[in-house]
């Protein structure tokens, strides 16, 4: 988290001189049997601790402190959990302790606790979240015609790239185009052209509010929610943007209303129209029209960021190491040839293509951080006592290169995920998007997005960089609730 340091001197004496104006007298660690942690600063908590790289210093503080640790975001505590075990516990072992979702200022903003994915009302939770799975799949999720959007989708795509005659570009818009009409079809029943102007908005304004959350701007807000709403500077963005994803979402659903059938549900907004009418005399139900809006702009948020910024990111290591690129051509020649079109079933004859796909998620490290969580009860945890809405960070960094699930966790190495005969080997530490009850509703539709759009591209390009393979930087850009790749240029090279 490289903050410019006259704004970061500014903020830090800004927030220091308030409180001091206010009064505050002392700040003290919150008693009881919390865990270790570094010291926090009245007020500023630990901010002085996470300057620089914010993810490497969170993974750093394992080796000081274990597994489970406190720190201070501002004035509010955080226990950060690290490592395969330690996560699996919060996710899987013990997820009932831990399944409320944590503060997350950025979204809560905007969102204000409704919607189905970053709501902390357990009630409201489970009853968007059994609807949206019986929903979705209606709408093909984990179904053959999801398949067959995703194949037309990417044979759109590769026409496109075929267009481009090889000249160089910034691979990211055109790789956010096809994932963000697939999630399109499901939640607004139709996709849109390329050059249409809402599909590259609604792109735009995904990327630049995801981008913004994981920046230093983003990092501040999250720290200081109360103080920074009313300053100037980078994290107004994150929220002129959601609200412009909101009002895409509220014209669509006016759209829906006008035209609705209840016999013949087109989309996701209708099958959740249909649910309010029905429900409507129950004064406990939660099928409202804020709760419609904010679950579409909340589920089409994460899709589309979800695939756009692993696609992005992983055409970049991939151009970057022309001998796996090798390997994976030749087995898409073996397995499947250059003149039909891959399909799902083709995965289980790919052990090495399938092993590069999942090393590449392990790499990217989409959601480093995790999403946070909160404990819904008064709980023991690995000996340490934890209150009731304690907020929880499990570091899914620590997990995807935990070394003692990952043979080469440092390094990008498809034996990652290969065993000593060159077989695809599962890995119950590859959790990329979470595990347990409350892990991505889409999980199931990424691994068919990635499989199929990676495969497909493979299959009818070379990749070709402008600059020498070893001045291409897989560095993030920024580094915090998401890795977001540098902008590079790429050019796609018909076979």
């Amino acid at each position: 988290m490289d903050f410019s340091v006259d704004v970061y001197l500014l903020l830090i004496l800004c927030i220091s001189c308030l409180f001091l104006f206010l009064g505050v007298k002392k700040f003290t660690r919150k008693k009881g049997n919390l865990p270790p942690g570094p010291r926090p600063l009245p007020i500023l908590g630990n901010v002085l601790d996470l300057r620089g790289d914010y993810v490497k210093t969170l993974m750093n503080f394992r080796r000081t402190y274990g597994d489970v640790c406190t720190i201070y975001l501002g004035s509010r505590p955080v226990i950060l959990v690290t490592g395969y075990k330690a996560v699996k516990e919060v996710y899987v072992d013990r997820a009932d302790d831990f399944l409320a979702r944590g503060d997350m200022p950025s979204f809560d903003a905007c969102f204000m606790n409704y919607g189905l994915i970053f709501t902390s009302d357990m009630h409201r939770w489970r009853e968007l979240r059994r609807f949206s799975l019986s929903a979705l799949r209606d709408f093909g999720m984990g179904k053959k015609s999801i398949e067959e959007k995703i194949q037309e989708e990417v044979a759109c795509l590769v026409t496109e790239l075929k267009k481009m005659k090889e000249a160089f570009f910034d691979p990211r818009q055109w790789l956010s185009k096809p994932p963000c009409n697939v999630i399109f079809s499901i939640m607004f029943g139709h996709r849109e052209e390329y050059d249409n102007k809402e599909l590259i908005n609604v792109i735009k304004y995904v990327f630049q509010a995801f981008r913004t959350m994981s920046s230093p701007w983003g990092q501040l807000y999250e720290m200081f929610p109360g103080f920074m709403w009313y300053l100037p500077g980078g994290h107004q963005e994150i929220f002129k943007n959601l609200n412009k994803l909101q009002h895409f979402v509220e014209k669509k659903v006016k759209q829906n209303e006008k035209t609705l059938d209840p016999n013949n549900p087109r989309d996701y907004i209708d099958t959740f129209l249909i649910k309010m009418e029905k429900e409507k005399t129950d004064p406990h139900c939660e099928f409202t029209l804020r709760n419609l809006v904010c679950s579409t702009t909340q589920i089409f948020f994460a899709g589309i960021e979800t695939m756009s910024n692993t696609l992005t990111y992983s055409f970049l290591h991939i151009l970057k190491r022309p001998d796996i690129l090798a390997k994976v051509h030749e087995e898409i020649d073996q397995v499947i040839g250059r003149n039909r079109a891959p399909m799902l079933q083709d995965r289980n004859k790919m052990p090495y293509t399938e092993a590069v796909i999942h090393e590449l998620q392990r790499f990217v490290d989409l959601l480093p951080l995790g999403v946070p969580r909160k404990t819904t009860r008064d709980l023991k945890f690995r000996g340490y006592d934890i209150p009731k809405g304690m907020n929880v960070f499990p570091l899914l960094s620590s997990v995807l290169k935990d070394p003692s699930c990952f043979p080469f966790p440092s390094e990008f190495n498809p034996h990652n995920f290969l065993d000593e005969n060159g077989e695809f080997k599962k890995n119950d530490a590859f959790m990329p998007l979470a595990a347990g009850k409350r892990t991505c509703l889409g999980e199931a539709l990424v691994r068919m997005e990635l499989f199929l759009f990676f495969v497909t591209i493979l299959q009818n390009f070379t990749l070709k960089s402008p600059i020498p393979l070893e001045e291409l930087d897989i560095m993030p850009d920024v580094s915090g609730l998401g890795n977001i790749a540098k902008p590079y240029q790429i050019a796609f090279v018909p076979r």
